[in-house]
């Protein structure tokens, strides 16, 4: 928590219960304290305690206590959420700056400030009123994910090349195998692969076993020679980098992009994700059932995972409509 040299107490308490007993990432108690640092330097600027022109990156926060977070009310709130949808912008010294960020972005600020409020009331109780209890989060435009097609996996893996190819046959592997998030495949030690499955830490520390087939052992196998060779800063690490450090997940996203080109795949349209996505729409279109598919995944919520049932719901209609008999019009018969 040193880091976080402008947080108010009230505040760092909030962090420190979120990394220690709920038992999240470094990442998203970073996410809870800028989102939470953002919304509470607007409080203070619209209630008039900075002058009117100050910018709100440069309001101080240190002094915010738990008198002020009790006068917070569900306008103001919104005021905050207003503010976000209609004149924020994520790059203020572009020539040509974009106001309003996405309702994915607002709704996550949002759900910060909810947590906040429910460890001051529910966890704490240092407050008996939550303003923002039955706050409606933005609505979000749904869309099925991306994934690529049996052909294109194929395609992907048959174009891997390169100094490190080994290396990263294998992670592609792993990828389109077993639907691991690329923070998760960065984390791998040498000592999480078995004979049949690989230890995956996942968020919030959770560790499950996620299983994986002759191939993908092949890859991994082919692979080890290579990597014993190497002596790296953190020695127990499966997967390394060219200046002998773990690999990192900037460059597994990196040559995921490169596999893809080479692939005459597009590369805005799918990345390292969009391969856990592939995985998990092959795993249902084998007919793994849904609940087996949200523990590969490590998905904490079902709901999670039944997006991809939908896109199997939307291929097996393409099927239906693929078999001839579909095109036959009984229509006179009937009659």
């Amino acid at each position: 928590m040193q880091r976080y040299t402008d947080c108010p107490q009230i505040l760092r308490d909030f962090l420190t219960y979120h990394e220690t007993i709920k038992g999240q990432s470094q990442k998203t108690i970073s996410e809870y304290y800028l989102d939470l640092r953002m919304f509470l330097r607007f409080i203070k600027l619209m209630r008039n305690e900075m002058p009117i022109d100050t910018r709100l990156d440069d309001i101080p926060i240190k002094n915010v206590d738990l008198d002020f977070i009790q006068e917070i009310t569900t306008s103001e709130v919104f005021d905050f959420l207003s503010y976000l949808a209609n004149d924020r912008t994520a790059n203020p010294d572009s020539p040509a700056p974009e106001y309003g960020i996405a309702a994915a972005a607002r709704a996550r600020k949002l759900s910060a400030i909810k947590s906040f409020f429910k460890y001051l009331t529910v966890r704490t109780k240092q407050l008996s009123e939550n303003p923002v209890a039955d706050l409606e989060y933005p609505k979000l435009r749904k869309s099925l994910p991306k994934y690529l097609t049996l052909e294109q996996s194929a395609a992907l893996l048959r174009c891997v090349s390169g100094v490190n190819e080994k290396r990263d046959y294998a992670i592609l592997m792993l990828f389109l195998n077993c639907g691991i998030r690329r923070s998760e495949l960065v984390g791998l030690n040498l000592t999480d692969v078995y004979e049949d499955r690989i230890r995956v830490v996942g968020k919030g520390n959770k560790e499950r076993f996620v299983y994986f087939g002759t191939a993908c052992r092949k890859a991994i196998d082919a692979y080890l020679p290579e990597r014993n060779k190497k002596v790296l800063s953190d020695n127990r690490a499966l997967f390394g980098s060219r200046d002998n450090n773990r690999i990192s997940v900037t460059a597994v996203h990196r040559l995921v992009k490169k596999a893809l080109l080479q692939a005459g795949l597009d590369s805005d349209q799918f990345s390292a994700h969009k391969l856990r996505h592939t995985a998990a729409t092959m795993m249902l279109s084998g007919g793994v059932d849904v609940k087996t598919v949200q523990e590969v995944l490590g998905h904490e919520n079902l709901n999670t995972t039944q997006i991809y049932t939908h896109i199997e719901n939307t291929e097996l209609k393409i099927a239906a409509e693929a078999n001839p008999l579909s095109k036959l019009d009984f229509a006179e018969k009937i009659e």
